[in-house]
C-alpha cells in the first residue's frame, strides 16, 4: 500500500500559496483589515470605558456602604452587578464567538477570500495540480520548491501585480 501512496505522489503535481502574503498584496484586504481595526479599537473603548465606570460605581459603594442602610446596599450591589453583568454581554457580543466582530469579518474579509480561492482553483485546474499547501499559519513544510510557488499567479489572476 505504501508503494502505491509513493507512485502517486510522484505523479501528482503539488504547488503551494502563502495566503498570508497573497492577502497582504490585495488593496481590499489591506482596506478591510484598517476597517475591522478601527471598529474593534472603537468597540473595546467603549468596553473599557464601562468597566471604568463599574470601578468607580464600585469604589464609592464602598465609601458610602458603612453610612448606607440595607436595602440602599442591596440595591446599590444589585446595580454594580447588573452594569458588570450588562459590560461583559457586551464584550461577548462584539468578541465572541459569532459575534458582530466576526460578523463583520465575514462581511468585509469572506468575499475577498473566496475570490483567492476561485483563482487557486482556477490555476490549479489549469495547471493540473493535485494539490496545492498553504504554508501560511499551522502548515509546515520542510523545502518548497520555488517553481511550484502559486503565489504570484494567484495575484496574477485576481489582477493584481506584484513588485519584486
Amino acid at each position: 500500500m505504501s508503494m502505491a501512496l509513493f507512485v502517486f505522489s510522484q505523479q501528482a503535481r503539488n504547488g503551494y500559496i502563502d495566503s498570508e502574503y497573497i492577502l497582504g498584496n490585495i488593496p481590499e484586504y489591506k482596506e478591510a483589515q484598517k476597517e475591522l481595526d478601527r471598529i474593534a479599537a472603537n468597540w473595546q473603548k467603549d468596553i473599557e470605558k464601562r468597566f471604568a465606570s463599574i470601578d468607580s460605581m464600585y469604589k464609592k459603594y464602598q465609601v458610602e456602604a458603612i453610612t448606607l442602610p440595607e436595602n440602599l446596599k442591596q440595591k446599590r450591589e444589585e446595580a454594580i452587578i447588573k452594569a458588570e453583568q450588562d459590560a461583559k454581554d457586551l464584550q461577548k457580543k462584539r468578541f465572541g464567538k459569532d459575534g458582530d466582530l466576526f460578523k463583520k469579518r465575514e462581511e468585509l474579509v469572506k468575499p475577498i477570500q473566496d475570490r483567492v480561492f476561485n483563482a487557486i482553483e482556477a490555476i490549479a485546474k489549469d495547471k493540473g495540480y493535485a494539490f496545492v499547501f498553504d504554508v501560511a499559519g499551522s502548515m509546515t513544510i520542510v523545502y518548497a520548491d520555488p517553481k511550484f510557488d502559486l503565489n504570484d499567479a494567484v495575484l496574477q489572476r485576481l489582477g493584481i501585480s506584484v513588485k519584486n
